[in-house]
């Protein structure tokens, strides 16, 4: 007999202790079943960064030259650099900043605000007229739900403000850490001139440009205090609609005019427009939720599922909500097919087991699946990893090496109880020759 320790014999030696420790982990299994959490693809970190800026009317070798080459030479210093990558063309560069594969994930985003800080410290040496730069490390999201919002009789804007009303009541629900809309027609207001009518006047473009933006522009106009409170000065005659654009005087040539005199104003979209979302051939404005780290996408499907039924009961006639994707039933379907999967081992198993060992061993074999599942979900718990498809997928081909390892061990039993070794003895060799073949073979596997 091997001087080693057996974890055969102690566990039979202390046979009261082992049962309360299998019936405590089932316990804790099912309940880590429960509360783990559930997504289709695990998480994973894009250690690339997108720094852009604009500089209008500049030339690529401008921009080159005094934007780009500036940006990249600080960004060198950035721990983990690995290289930029950059496309610059006339008034626009777009810069890709990589970091090594060895990089830490818990460390990426710290080094995505050093990007920003050390942009930001040569931002006083860029040229005049640099618009940004901007930043864009998160475009890796993986939206959970998406749905579109389709109108019959609204406009855009009014389908706009819908949805971001409809968003702040997603934003409330469990588990979601990020709601985004997409497809979104920003609101311009359009100055046509008639170059015909300011010849006829002789009043210049830019005359007019003048008062429009003398009319806009916002400046501070002092307070006014009293004894019991200070007062602030504002003066207010802004324009703040297409009609009071139309309605804004002016002086020319001793005459006072109105903008709509010499332009033609109007409400509109931006054109050409920037992004747009269509479904089924049909312009919507979309609704994206991101899930929170570590939630449970079936949880948030089920609480979002009742958000959105209210939603649809508040909404008017004529606006249509659309569910484009959802990741709530994808898993849903995951797991059914890793239940049915376990519940075909634990049948053949059993089946086999009863055919060929005995229906006593048979059930032996056929509790260790179950047991050493609940093990699993507990270590995971433990570990911070959440069910994910690849690992449903991974759990369903240890079914098959756990299933086999237990029908070994315990055939290796029933053999030297045939042998007429005693019931510890026959236990503690079958650990002491099959115990370290098993793990070497599953681990290669």
């Amino acid at each position: 007999m091997s001087t080693r320790t057996n974890l055969s014999a102690l566990a039979l030696n202390y046979s009261t202790l082992t049962v309360f420790f299998m019936v405590a982990l089932s316990i804790a299994g099912v309940w880590a079943f429960i509360n783990l959490g559930r997504a289709e693809d695990p998480p994973f970190t894009i250690k690339q960064m997108v720094v852009s800026a604009a500089w209008p009317g500049a030339t690529s070798r401008e921009v080159e030259q005094q934007v780009t080459d500036k940006i990249e030479t600080k960004l060198q210093e950035l721990p983990y650099f690995f290289n930029v990558t950059s496309y610059t063309k006339p008034g626009e560069t777009v810069i890709y900043v990589s970091l090594r594969d060895d990089v830490p994930p818990a460390k990426v985003a710290d080094l995505w605000y050093q990007v920003r800080k050390k942009v930001g410290d040569i931002r006083g040496s860029l040229p005049q007229g640099v618009v940004g730069p901007f930043f864009n490390d998160e475009y890796g999201d993986t939206y959970s739900l998406i749905w579109a919002f389709e109108s019959d009789g609204f406009s855009p804007a009014e389908v706009k403000d819908i949805a971001k009303a409809v968003r702040q009541r997603v934003l409330r629900a469990p588990d979601v850490t990020k709601a985004d809309l997409f497809g979104l027609q920003d609101e311009k207001i359009y100055i046509e001139f008639s170059h015909t009518r300011l010849a006829m006047l002789g009043v210049p473009v830019d005359q007019i440009l003048d008062v429009i933006r003398k009319q806009n522009s916002i400046v501070a106009s002092g307070t006014v205090e009293t004894r019991g409170e200070r007062v602030a000065v504002r003066v207010d005659g802004a324009p703040t609609s297409a009609a009071d654009l139309a309605n804004l005087p002016f002086s020319a040539n001793g005459r006072t005019l109105t903008l709509s005199d010499v332009a033609e104003i109007k409400r509109g979209y931006q054109d050409p427009t920037q992004t747009s979302m269509r479904f089924k051939g049909k312009s919507v404005i979309g609704l994206g939720v991101v899930m929170a780290p570590g939630g449970n996408v079936q949880t948030l499907g089920k609480a979002l599922e009742a958000t959105m039924a209210e939603v649809a009961r508040d909404l008017p006639v004529g606006i249509t909500v659309h569910r484009v994707a959802n990741q709530p039933e994808v898993v849903d379907k995951s797991f059914e097919e890793f239940t049915s999967s376990l519940l075909e081992a634990l049948a053949i198993v059993l089946v086999v087991s009863f055919i060929s060992l005995g229906v006593r061993t048979g059930i032996i074999v056929a509790l260790s699946v179950p047991l050493v599942l609940a093990i699993t979900f507990v270590a995971m718990l433990l570990l911070g990893i959440d069910f994910r498809r690849i690992w449903l997928g991974a759990l369903i081909i240890a079914l098959g090496l756990l299933v086999d390892d237990a029908i070994i061990a315990v055939e290796m039993m029933m053999v030297k109880l045939e042998q007429g070794f005693s019931r510890l003895e026959a236990a503690t060799f079958a650990y002491t020759s099959t115990a370290f073949p098993m793990l070497t073979g599953t681990l290669v596997t």
